[in-house]
């Protein structure tokens, strides 16, 4: 089995969400599976730094981390999209030259957690695609490019991307659309890469921002993207449970108390402030169709 390579990105305000991740995905990890991962670093505080090191003792692998030079980002600096796309996100769109000896590797997005072994993933026969990655939930935007996936998760073949001097036209295109750009680097990949992206499995992201709203509706999740961001309390997403189960694993582990408070007091509250910001939701059919989809389906 080959080196499986995984790829984050974060400043030092997501380097426990990035630990969380890690964490998941070495904890599920196959026995014989080889991991090596690289952090591209936004400014994570040695501290910090140390705690993933650490997370090594669940099971042996590499973690590099790989300075950036903000200097570098400038052009992607002047992307006006949504507020929480922060300019690490960036990143990914130079990964060919930040890691010139990889030549292939899987990206994910801070805010997932792994539930398998990665091997099966990092083995997908591209086909002569320079990525691979899972349809995005928009189905308007999938009808418009059937090959537009979520940027959570993708993998990438770097020497691909040398080979079409990807990076280059990432930039070519941001600077010709600047004024136009919503979805920051998802929609300047899909753009670029459209018709050039295999789909996989929609196991291998699942995007879950709450009980009605998820790409699917598998029970047997790969990885799940949890849109509601479970570090933010009251959050409705029906999977943010999982962050803190692998949390626990983690140097950023909470005591007792603080668990109950992210978890029972937590999935409480979350409903709570769902029926209050809809409190027709019984109204919808798409409640009654997640009914169905979650617990009596298959």
């Amino acid at each position: 089995m080959p080196q499986i390579n995984v790829c984050l990105a974060s400043d030092d305000n997501y380097a426990q969400h990035a630990g969380v991740v890690i964490a998941s995905i070495l904890y599920n990890s196959n026995e014989d599976d080889s991991l090596c991962f690289y952090i591209l670093d936004g400014g994570i505080s040695s501290e910090n730094k140390n705690k993933i090191y650490s997370l090594s003792a669940i099971k042996d692998c590499d973690i590099k981390f790989i300075k950036i030079d903000e200097q570098d980002f400038t052009e992607y600096k002047k992307v006006q999209t949504h507020y929480y796309i922060t300019l690490p996100t960036f990143y990914r769109l130079k990964l060919p030259s930040l890691l010139p000896d990889v030549d292939k590797i899987i990206y994910f997005d801070c805010d997932f957690v792994v539930c398998t072994s990665l091997a099966s993933l990092y083995s997908v026969d591209l086909d002569n695609n320079i990525a691979a990655g899972v349809h995005d939930r928009n189905k308007k935007r999938v009808r418009n490019n059937p090959t537009y996936i979520n940027a959570g998760m993708i993998l990438f073949d770097l020497n691909q991307m040398r080979k079409n001097n990807t990076e280059k036209e990432f930039l070519d295109w941001t600077l010709k659309n600047i004024e136009t750009i919503k979805l920051g680097d998802q929609e300047i990949i899909n753009e670029v890469l459209k018709g050039k992206i295999k789909i996989v499995a929609d196991e291998w992201n699942v995007q879950s921002s709450n009980f009605i709203n998820r790409s699917t509706f598998t029970k047997n999740p790969k990885a799940i993207h949890i849109l509601a961001k479970p570090w933010i309390y009251a959050t409705a997403s029906i999977h943010k449970k999982e962050y803190f189960k692998y949390l626990q694993m983690t140097p950023w582990a909470l005591n007792d108390e603080e668990y109950k408070h992210w978890t029972v007091d937590n999935e409480r509250d979350s409903i709570v402030a769902y029926i209050k910001r809809r409190p027709l939701f019984f109204l919808r059919p798409d409640f009654y169709i997640a009914i169905f989809k979650t617990y009596f389906k298959n």
